[in-house]
Protein backbone atom coordinates (compact mmCIF):
# COMPACT_ATOMS: atom_id res chain seq x y z
CA UNK A 1 0.00 0.00 0.00
CA UNK A 2 1.48 3.21 -1.10
CA UNK A 3 2.14 6.05 1.66
CA UNK A 4 -0.52 8.59 2.09
CA UNK A 5 0.70 10.22 5.46
CA UNK A 6 0.95 13.79 3.23
CA UNK A 7 -2.17 13.63 2.49
CA UNK A 8 -3.95 12.00 5.54
CA UNK A 9 -5.18 15.50 6.74
CA UNK A 10 -7.92 15.53 3.99
CA UNK A 11 -10.52 13.33 5.10
CA UNK A 12 -13.58 15.01 2.94
CA UNK A 13 -12.09 15.48 -0.59
CA UNK A 14 -14.28 17.50 -2.74
CA UNK A 15 -13.63 17.35 -6.77
CA UNK A 16 -14.98 20.14 -8.86
CA UNK A 17 -15.08 18.67 -12.95
CA UNK A 18 -14.89 14.77 -11.44
CA UNK A 19 -15.90 13.39 -14.74
CA UNK A 20 -12.35 14.61 -16.26
CA UNK A 21 -10.13 12.02 -17.36
CA UNK A 22 -7.36 12.45 -15.00
CA UNK A 23 -10.07 13.92 -11.97
CA UNK A 24 -12.30 10.31 -11.94
CA UNK A 25 -8.83 8.26 -11.78
CA UNK A 26 -7.71 10.60 -8.87
CA UNK A 27 -11.36 10.14 -7.60
CA UNK A 28 -11.26 6.18 -7.18
CA UNK A 29 -7.70 5.74 -5.73
CA UNK A 30 -8.86 8.33 -3.17
CA UNK A 31 -11.65 6.29 -2.44
CA UNK A 32 -10.02 3.14 -2.78
CA UNK A 33 -7.22 4.43 -0.30
CA UNK A 34 -10.31 5.21 2.35
CA UNK A 35 -10.99 8.81 1.94
CA UNK A 36 -14.36 10.22 1.39
CA UNK A 37 -14.60 11.81 -2.30
CA UNK A 38 -17.36 13.95 -3.37
CA UNK A 39 -17.78 15.39 -7.07
CA UNK A 40 -19.79 17.80 -9.41
CA UNK A 41 -19.32 18.15 -12.88
CA UNK A 42 -21.45 19.67 -16.16
CA UNK A 43 -22.81 17.02 -17.28
CA UNK A 44 -23.61 12.93 -16.76
CA UNK A 45 -21.24 10.88 -18.73
CA UNK A 46 -20.32 7.02 -18.46
CA UNK A 47 -17.50 8.19 -16.27
CA UNK A 48 -20.00 9.95 -14.12
CA UNK A 49 -22.10 6.77 -13.96
CA UNK A 50 -18.75 4.70 -13.08
CA UNK A 51 -18.35 6.99 -9.95
CA UNK A 52 -21.62 6.86 -8.50
CA UNK A 53 -21.00 2.73 -8.62
CA UNK A 54 -17.84 2.78 -6.70
CA UNK A 55 -20.09 5.08 -3.62
CA UNK A 56 -18.35 8.53 -4.71
CA UNK A 57 -21.39 11.27 -4.83
CA UNK A 58 -21.57 13.03 -7.78
CA UNK A 59 -23.49 16.14 -8.66
CA UNK A 60 -24.30 17.26 -11.76
CA UNK A 61 -24.42 21.05 -11.33
CA UNK A 62 -22.98 22.64 -8.41
CA UNK A 63 -22.86 21.09 -5.19
CA UNK A 64 -22.09 24.07 -2.52
CA UNK A 65 -23.34 21.89 0.32
CA UNK A 66 -20.44 19.30 -0.49
CA UNK A 67 -17.44 21.99 -0.74
CA UNK A 68 -18.84 23.01 2.88
CA UNK A 69 -17.85 19.29 3.95
CA UNK A 70 -14.90 19.35 2.59
CA UNK A 71 -11.67 19.36 3.92
CA UNK A 72 -10.15 20.28 0.42
CA UNK A 73 -11.67 21.08 -2.86
CA UNK A 74 -9.49 19.65 -5.80
CA UNK A 75 -10.50 21.48 -9.46
CA UNK A 76 -9.40 21.12 -12.96
CA UNK A 77 -7.75 23.29 -15.09
CA UNK A 78 -11.20 24.17 -16.64
CA UNK A 79 -13.17 25.72 -14.15
CA UNK A 80 -13.01 29.52 -13.54
CA UNK A 81 -12.05 31.31 -9.91
CA UNK A 82 -15.47 32.69 -10.13
CA UNK A 83 -17.33 29.50 -10.22
CA UNK A 84 -19.85 28.80 -7.41
CA UNK A 85 -18.23 26.01 -5.69
CA UNK A 86 -14.73 27.87 -5.78
CA UNK A 87 -16.16 31.31 -4.50
CA UNK A 88 -17.79 29.05 -1.67
CA UNK A 89 -14.37 27.31 -0.95
CA UNK A 90 -12.78 30.83 -0.90
CA UNK A 91 -15.37 32.37 1.32
CA UNK A 92 -15.27 29.03 4.04
CA UNK A 93 -11.19 29.39 3.83
CA UNK A 94 -11.75 25.32 2.53
CA UNK A 95 -8.15 24.89 0.60
CA UNK A 96 -8.07 24.67 -3.20
CA UNK A 97 -5.77 22.32 -5.09
CA UNK A 98 -5.50 22.35 -8.96
CA UNK A 99 -5.54 18.76 -10.61
CA UNK A 100 -1.90 18.61 -11.59
CA UNK A 101 -0.94 19.66 -8.07
CA UNK A 102 -2.84 17.33 -6.57
CA UNK A 103 -1.50 14.60 -8.82
CA UNK A 104 1.86 15.76 -8.07
CA UNK A 105 1.09 14.97 -4.61
CA UNK A 106 -0.52 11.22 -5.47
CA UNK A 107 3.01 10.56 -7.10
CA UNK A 108 5.08 11.08 -4.24
CA UNK A 109 2.89 8.83 -2.15
CA UNK A 110 4.13 5.82 -4.14
CA UNK A 111 7.78 4.54 -4.03
CA UNK A 112 7.71 3.95 -8.05
CA UNK A 113 6.01 6.88 -10.86
CA UNK A 114 6.29 5.92 -13.98
CA UNK A 115 5.47 9.00 -16.10
CA UNK A 116 5.16 8.98 -19.97
CA UNK A 117 5.58 11.73 -21.82
CA UNK A 118 6.45 13.44 -25.39
CA UNK A 119 4.26 15.72 -27.64
CA UNK A 120 2.86 12.69 -29.75
CA UNK A 121 1.82 8.95 -28.38
CA UNK A 122 1.63 9.53 -24.73
CA UNK A 123 -1.75 8.12 -24.65
CA UNK A 124 -0.90 5.01 -26.75
CA UNK A 125 2.22 4.14 -25.04
CA UNK A 126 0.41 4.65 -21.47
CA UNK A 127 -2.18 1.80 -22.55
CA UNK A 128 0.92 -0.63 -23.65
CA UNK A 129 2.93 -0.07 -20.84
CA UNK A 130 -0.19 -0.46 -18.37
CA UNK A 131 -1.50 -3.85 -20.44
CA UNK A 132 2.15 -5.32 -20.00
CA UNK A 133 2.39 -4.37 -16.05
CA UNK A 134 -0.55 -6.25 -15.75
CA UNK A 135 0.08 -8.96 -18.47
CA UNK A 136 3.39 -9.23 -15.71
CA UNK A 137 0.82 -9.15 -12.52
CA UNK A 138 2.29 -6.30 -11.13
CA UNK A 139 -0.96 -4.85 -10.08
CA UNK A 140 -0.34 -1.29 -10.78
CA UNK A 141 -2.27 1.71 -10.38
CA UNK A 142 -3.13 3.64 -13.82
CA UNK A 143 -4.16 6.54 -15.28
CA UNK A 144 -4.43 6.91 -18.60
CA UNK A 145 -6.04 9.77 -21.35
CA UNK A 146 -8.19 7.69 -22.88
CA UNK A 147 -11.13 4.96 -22.64
CA UNK A 148 -9.01 1.41 -22.62
CA UNK A 149 -11.31 -1.62 -23.51
CA UNK A 150 -8.99 -3.55 -21.09
CA UNK A 151 -9.23 -1.32 -18.12
CA UNK A 152 -13.26 -0.79 -18.92
CA UNK A 153 -12.61 3.00 -18.44
CA UNK A 154 -9.13 5.27 -18.36
CA UNK A 155 -7.78 4.34 -15.02
CA UNK A 156 -7.11 1.30 -12.62
CA UNK A 157 -6.70 1.32 -9.08
CA UNK A 158 -4.36 -1.45 -7.65
CA UNK A 159 -2.11 -2.13 -4.34
CA UNK A 160 1.34 -2.01 -5.50
CA UNK A 161 3.92 1.14 -5.81
CA UNK A 162 3.74 1.26 -9.02
CA UNK A 163 1.59 4.12 -10.58
CA UNK A 164 1.89 4.88 -14.52
CA UNK A 165 0.51 7.83 -15.70
CA UNK A 166 0.56 9.97 -19.11
CA UNK A 167 2.32 13.08 -18.25
CA UNK A 168 1.18 16.08 -20.10
CA UNK A 169 3.96 19.00 -20.93
CA UNK A 170 1.03 21.93 -21.17
CA UNK A 171 1.37 24.50 -18.71
CA UNK A 172 4.04 22.49 -17.52
CA UNK A 173 1.97 20.59 -15.55
CA UNK A 174 4.55 17.55 -15.50
CA UNK A 175 6.68 19.74 -13.28
CA UNK A 176 4.62 19.13 -10.32
CA UNK A 177 5.36 15.08 -10.37
CA UNK A 178 7.69 13.27 -8.51
CA UNK A 179 9.13 10.10 -11.50
CA UNK A 180 11.14 7.82 -10.71
CA UNK A 181 11.11 6.48 -14.01
CA UNK A 182 10.59 8.53 -17.39
CA UNK A 183 9.73 8.08 -20.96
CA UNK A 184 9.98 10.34 -23.33
CA UNK A 185 8.66 9.80 -26.92
CA UNK A 186 9.53 12.78 -28.71
CA UNK A 187 9.59 16.73 -28.27
CA UNK A 188 7.74 18.77 -31.28
CA UNK A 189 6.60 22.50 -31.27
CA UNK A 190 3.34 22.11 -29.80
CA UNK A 191 0.83 25.08 -26.86
CA UNK A 192 2.83 27.48 -28.76
CA UNK A 193 -0.22 29.74 -26.91
CA UNK A 194 1.53 28.63 -23.57
CA UNK A 195 5.20 28.57 -24.48
CA UNK A 196 5.68 31.05 -27.73
CA UNK A 197 8.87 28.86 -29.33
CA UNK A 198 10.82 25.75 -29.42
CA UNK A 199 13.36 26.40 -27.15
CA UNK A 200 10.59 26.87 -24.39
CA UNK A 201 9.38 23.56 -24.72
CA UNK A 202 13.00 21.75 -24.61
CA UNK A 203 14.02 23.70 -21.63
CA UNK A 204 10.57 22.67 -20.18
CA UNK A 205 12.00 18.99 -20.56
CA UNK A 206 14.75 19.36 -19.72
CA UNK A 207 13.06 20.61 -16.05
CA UNK A 208 11.55 17.82 -16.46
CA UNK A 209 14.35 14.99 -16.52
CA UNK A 210 16.42 17.01 -13.83
CA UNK A 211 13.19 15.57 -11.21
CA UNK A 212 14.90 12.09 -11.56
CA UNK A 213 16.46 10.77 -8.59
CA UNK A 214 20.30 9.55 -9.54
CA UNK A 215 18.47 5.85 -9.00
CA UNK A 216 15.40 6.68 -11.59
CA UNK A 217 15.19 5.65 -15.04
CA UNK A 218 15.00 7.65 -18.56
CA UNK A 219 13.79 6.19 -21.69
CA UNK A 220 14.22 8.12 -24.85
CA UNK A 221 13.89 8.17 -28.52
CA UNK A 222 17.21 7.43 -30.30
CA UNK A 223 15.70 8.95 -33.51
CA UNK A 224 15.04 12.26 -32.38
CA UNK A 225 17.90 14.50 -31.55
CA UNK A 226 16.24 16.50 -28.51
CA UNK A 227 15.40 13.82 -26.73
CA UNK A 228 19.15 12.38 -26.88
CA UNK A 229 20.06 15.54 -25.80
CA UNK A 230 18.37 15.69 -22.63
CA UNK A 231 20.27 12.25 -21.14
CA UNK A 232 23.16 14.85 -20.27
CA UNK A 233 20.72 16.47 -17.70
CA UNK A 234 20.13 13.32 -15.05
CA UNK A 235 22.14 10.91 -13.20
CA UNK A 236 19.49 8.25 -14.21
CA UNK A 237 19.38 5.05 -16.11
CA UNK A 238 19.46 5.90 -19.64
CA UNK A 239 17.74 3.90 -22.14
CA UNK A 240 17.06 4.53 -26.05
CA UNK A 241 15.47 2.93 -28.41
CA UNK A 242 14.68 3.63 -32.69
CA UNK A 243 14.53 2.40 -36.03
CA UNK A 244 16.99 4.55 -37.59
CA UNK A 245 19.10 5.04 -35.12
CA UNK A 246 21.25 1.63 -34.98
CA UNK A 247 23.16 2.83 -32.22
CA UNK A 248 19.92 2.84 -29.94
CA UNK A 249 19.70 0.04 -26.98
CA UNK A 250 16.96 -0.97 -28.65
CA UNK A 251 16.03 -0.79 -31.87
CA UNK A 252 13.18 -2.64 -34.46
CA UNK A 253 14.81 -4.19 -37.85
CA UNK A 254 13.43 -6.69 -40.60
CA UNK A 255 9.99 -4.25 -40.34
CA UNK A 256 7.08 -5.99 -42.55
CA UNK A 257 3.55 -4.85 -42.82
CA UNK A 258 0.30 -6.85 -43.12
CA UNK A 259 -2.70 -5.89 -45.07
CA UNK A 260 -4.32 -4.27 -42.47
CA UNK A 261 -1.05 -1.78 -41.88
CA UNK A 262 -0.48 -3.74 -38.59
CA UNK A 263 3.48 -4.29 -38.28
CA UNK A 264 6.04 -7.46 -37.15
CA UNK A 265 9.64 -7.01 -36.51
CA UNK A 266 12.67 -8.26 -35.20
CA UNK A 267 13.74 -6.49 -32.19
CA UNK A 268 17.66 -6.30 -31.02
CA UNK A 269 19.12 -4.81 -27.67
CA UNK A 270 22.58 -3.71 -27.30
CA UNK A 271 22.72 -5.29 -30.85
CA UNK A 272 21.90 -8.99 -29.95
CA UNK A 273 18.14 -10.18 -31.44
CA UNK A 274 15.69 -9.92 -28.22
CA UNK A 275 12.60 -11.10 -30.29
CA UNK A 276 10.26 -10.43 -32.67
CA UNK A 277 7.14 -8.45 -32.06
CA UNK A 278 3.81 -8.11 -33.79
CA UNK A 279 1.53 -5.17 -32.70
CA UNK A 280 -2.67 -4.89 -33.86
CA UNK A 281 -2.28 -1.32 -33.82
CA UNK A 282 -1.17 0.18 -37.36
CA UNK A 283 1.72 2.65 -38.12
CA UNK A 284 5.99 3.15 -38.06
CA UNK A 285 4.83 5.28 -35.04
CA UNK A 286 3.32 2.87 -32.92
CA UNK A 287 6.45 0.31 -33.63
CA UNK A 288 8.60 3.37 -31.55
CA UNK A 289 6.02 3.48 -28.77
CA UNK A 290 6.05 -0.51 -28.56
CA UNK A 291 10.06 -0.12 -28.99
CA UNK A 292 9.93 2.33 -26.00
CA UNK A 293 7.50 0.38 -24.05
CA UNK A 294 9.63 -2.83 -24.35
CA UNK A 295 13.13 -0.95 -23.24
CA UNK A 296 11.26 -0.23 -19.57
CA UNK A 297 9.14 -3.16 -19.36
CA UNK A 298 12.60 -4.92 -19.91
CA UNK A 299 14.40 -2.78 -17.50
CA UNK A 300 12.01 -3.13 -14.77
CA UNK A 301 12.68 -6.99 -15.42
CA UNK A 302 9.15 -7.69 -17.06
CA UNK A 303 9.34 -11.65 -18.70
CA UNK A 304 9.73 -11.23 -22.79
CA UNK A 305 6.36 -13.65 -23.09
CA UNK A 306 4.25 -10.74 -20.98
CA UNK A 307 5.78 -8.07 -23.04
CA UNK A 308 5.30 -10.19 -26.66
CA UNK A 309 1.25 -11.28 -25.65
CA UNK A 310 0.22 -8.06 -23.89
CA UNK A 311 1.32 -5.67 -26.92
CA UNK A 312 0.00 -8.19 -29.59
CA UNK A 313 -3.26 -7.97 -27.38
CA UNK A 314 -3.68 -4.34 -27.84
CA UNK A 315 -5.94 -3.12 -30.35
CA UNK A 316 -5.18 0.90 -29.44
CA UNK A 317 -7.00 3.52 -27.56
CA UNK A 318 -9.92 5.07 -27.99
CA UNK A 319 -9.72 7.71 -30.85
CA UNK A 320 -6.65 6.30 -31.64
CA UNK A 321 -6.87 5.29 -35.70
CA UNK A 322 -10.37 3.68 -34.21
CA UNK A 323 -12.80 1.88 -36.69
CA UNK A 324 -16.23 3.24 -36.72
CA UNK A 325 -17.98 0.82 -39.14
CA UNK A 326 -18.53 1.11 -42.84
CA UNK A 327 -20.94 3.21 -44.95
CA UNK A 328 -22.18 2.30 -49.05
CA UNK A 329 -21.53 -1.26 -48.29
CA UNK A 330 -17.42 -0.88 -48.57
CA UNK A 331 -16.46 2.38 -47.09
CA UNK A 332 -14.75 2.27 -43.71
CA UNK A 333 -14.57 4.86 -41.64
CA UNK A 334 -12.31 5.48 -38.90
CA UNK A 335 -12.00 7.92 -36.00
CA UNK A 336 -8.23 9.66 -34.84
CA UNK A 337 -7.69 12.09 -32.40
CA UNK A 338 -4.37 13.41 -34.71
CA UNK A 339 -4.69 17.63 -33.94
CA UNK A 340 -1.08 18.63 -35.19
CA UNK A 341 0.56 18.27 -37.78
CA UNK A 342 3.20 15.83 -37.22
CA UNK A 343 0.12 13.33 -36.41
CA UNK A 344 -1.65 14.46 -39.31
CA UNK A 345 1.44 12.81 -41.24
CA UNK A 346 1.76 9.87 -39.11
CA UNK A 347 -2.19 9.04 -38.98
CA UNK A 348 -2.08 9.53 -43.01
CA UNK A 349 1.10 6.52 -42.91
CA UNK A 350 -0.71 4.43 -41.35
CA UNK A 351 -3.47 5.04 -43.29
CA UNK A 352 -1.77 4.54 -46.67
CA UNK A 353 -0.24 0.62 -45.27
CA UNK A 354 -4.32 -0.04 -45.70
CA UNK A 355 -5.69 -1.36 -49.37
CA UNK A 356 -8.31 1.36 -50.45
CA UNK A 357 -9.53 3.42 -53.56
CA UNK A 358 -9.33 7.07 -52.31
CA UNK A 359 -8.97 8.55 -49.18
CA UNK A 360 -11.19 11.39 -47.20
CA UNK A 361 -10.19 13.51 -44.45
CA UNK A 362 -13.03 15.59 -42.12
CA UNK A 363 -10.45 17.66 -40.26
CA UNK A 364 -11.14 19.77 -36.96
CA UNK A 365 -8.56 21.91 -36.47
CA UNK A 366 -8.19 22.05 -32.58
CA UNK A 367 -7.63 25.66 -31.15
CA UNK A 368 -7.19 29.06 -32.81
CA UNK A 369 -3.70 29.83 -31.56
CA UNK A 370 -2.22 26.05 -32.94
CA UNK A 371 -4.16 26.62 -36.37
CA UNK A 372 -2.44 30.47 -36.53
CA UNK A 373 0.67 29.29 -35.89
CA UNK A 374 0.99 25.96 -37.90
CA UNK A 375 -1.53 27.09 -40.71
CA UNK A 376 1.64 25.93 -43.12
CA UNK A 377 2.43 22.77 -41.93
CA UNK A 378 -1.45 21.56 -41.33
CA UNK A 379 -2.23 22.38 -45.09
CA UNK A 380 0.99 20.40 -46.16
CA UNK A 381 -0.20 17.29 -43.89
CA UNK A 382 -3.54 17.50 -45.46
CA UNK A 383 -2.18 17.57 -48.98
CA UNK A 384 -1.69 13.79 -48.62
CA UNK A 385 -5.30 12.74 -48.52
CA UNK A 386 -7.31 12.52 -51.75
CA UNK A 387 -10.15 14.39 -50.65
CA UNK A 388 -10.03 16.90 -47.97
CA UNK A 389 -12.88 18.62 -45.80
CA UNK A 390 -12.47 21.19 -42.86
CA UNK A 391 -14.81 21.91 -40.48
CA UNK A 392 -15.01 24.90 -38.30
CA UNK A 393 -12.08 25.21 -35.26
CA UNK A 394 -12.96 23.84 -32.20
CA UNK A 395 -11.99 26.09 -29.77
CA UNK A 396 -11.39 24.67 -26.52
CA UNK A 397 -10.07 27.32 -24.34
CA UNK A 398 -9.80 29.83 -26.23
CA UNK A 399 -11.65 32.93 -27.26
CA UNK A 400 -10.58 33.72 -31.25
CA UNK A 401 -8.51 37.19 -30.60
CA UNK A 402 -5.93 35.45 -33.12
CA UNK A 403 -8.35 36.40 -36.22
CA UNK A 404 -8.39 33.06 -37.94
CA UNK A 405 -10.66 30.58 -39.64
CA UNK A 406 -11.27 27.09 -40.89
CA UNK A 407 -11.42 28.73 -44.91
CA UNK A 408 -7.77 30.37 -44.43
CA UNK A 409 -6.66 26.73 -44.17
CA UNK A 410 -8.91 25.80 -47.10
CA UNK A 411 -7.68 28.53 -49.12
CA UNK A 412 -4.02 27.45 -48.15
CA UNK A 413 -4.52 24.16 -49.01
CA UNK A 414 -6.11 25.08 -52.39
CA UNK A 415 -3.25 27.36 -52.94
CA UNK A 416 -0.37 24.36 -52.56
CA UNK A 417 -3.13 22.64 -55.72
CA UNK A 418 -5.23 20.81 -53.85
CA UNK A 419 -8.99 20.63 -53.95
CA UNK A 420 -10.83 21.25 -50.68
CA UNK A 421 -13.84 22.01 -49.06
CA UNK A 422 -14.96 23.95 -46.36
CA UNK A 423 -18.38 22.88 -44.29
CA UNK A 424 -19.06 24.11 -41.33
CA UNK A 425 -22.44 22.14 -40.73
CA UNK A 426 -21.94 18.32 -39.87
CA UNK A 427 -25.49 17.42 -41.24
CA UNK A 428 -24.14 18.74 -44.55
CA UNK A 429 -20.45 17.34 -44.48
CA UNK A 430 -22.40 13.60 -43.66
CA UNK A 431 -24.43 14.13 -46.57
CA UNK A 432 -21.66 15.52 -48.90
CA UNK A 433 -19.58 12.80 -48.33
CA UNK A 434 -22.34 10.01 -48.23
CA UNK A 435 -22.85 11.04 -51.76
CA UNK A 436 -19.48 11.38 -53.24
CA UNK A 437 -17.52 8.81 -51.57
CA UNK A 438 -17.04 4.99 -54.09
CA UNK A 439 -16.63 1.94 -53.66
CA UNK A 440 -13.34 0.94 -51.18
CA UNK A 441 -12.76 4.28 -49.97
CA UNK A 442 -11.12 5.08 -46.75
CA UNK A 443 -13.04 7.73 -44.34
CA UNK A 444 -10.88 9.38 -41.76
CA UNK A 445 -12.66 12.14 -39.16
CA UNK A 446 -9.42 13.83 -37.41
CA UNK A 447 -9.10 16.03 -34.78
CA UNK A 448 -9.64 16.48 -30.79
CA UNK A 449 -13.00 17.77 -30.52
CA UNK A 450 -16.36 17.02 -31.34
CA UNK A 451 -15.91 15.92 -34.95
CA UNK A 452 -15.78 12.32 -33.60
CA UNK A 453 -19.46 12.60 -33.62
CA UNK A 454 -19.45 12.51 -37.39
CA UNK A 455 -18.60 8.88 -37.71
CA UNK A 456 -21.57 7.33 -35.71
CA UNK A 457 -23.85 10.10 -38.26
CA UNK A 458 -22.05 8.30 -41.07
CA UNK A 459 -22.01 4.97 -40.18
CA UNK A 460 -26.01 5.50 -39.08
Amino acid sequence: MPNIDSIKKYKNIHMIGIGGVSMSGIAAILKNWGFSVTGSDWSKSETTDKLNQLGIKVVIGHSIEDVANSDVVVYSAAIKQEDPEMLEAKRLNIPTIERADFLGELTRCYKDTICISGTHGKTTTTSMISLCFIEAMQDPSIQVGAFLTPLDGNYLVGNSEHFIIEACEYVESFLKFSPKAEVILNIDNDHLDYFKNFENIKNAFVKYVKLLPDNGILVVNGDDSNCLDLIKYTNAFCITYGIQNKNSDFYADNIIFDEDGFPEFNVYHKGEFWDKVKLSIPGTHNILNALSCIALCNKYGLEKQFIKSALLKFTGAHRRFEFKGKINNNVSVYDDYGHHPTEILATFKSLSLKNYNHSWVIFQPHTYSRTKNLLEDFAKALLNFDHVIVLDIYAAREKNTYGITSKELVDKIISLGKEAKYIPSFEECVSYVKTHVKDNDIVLTLGAGTVTEIGPMLVQ
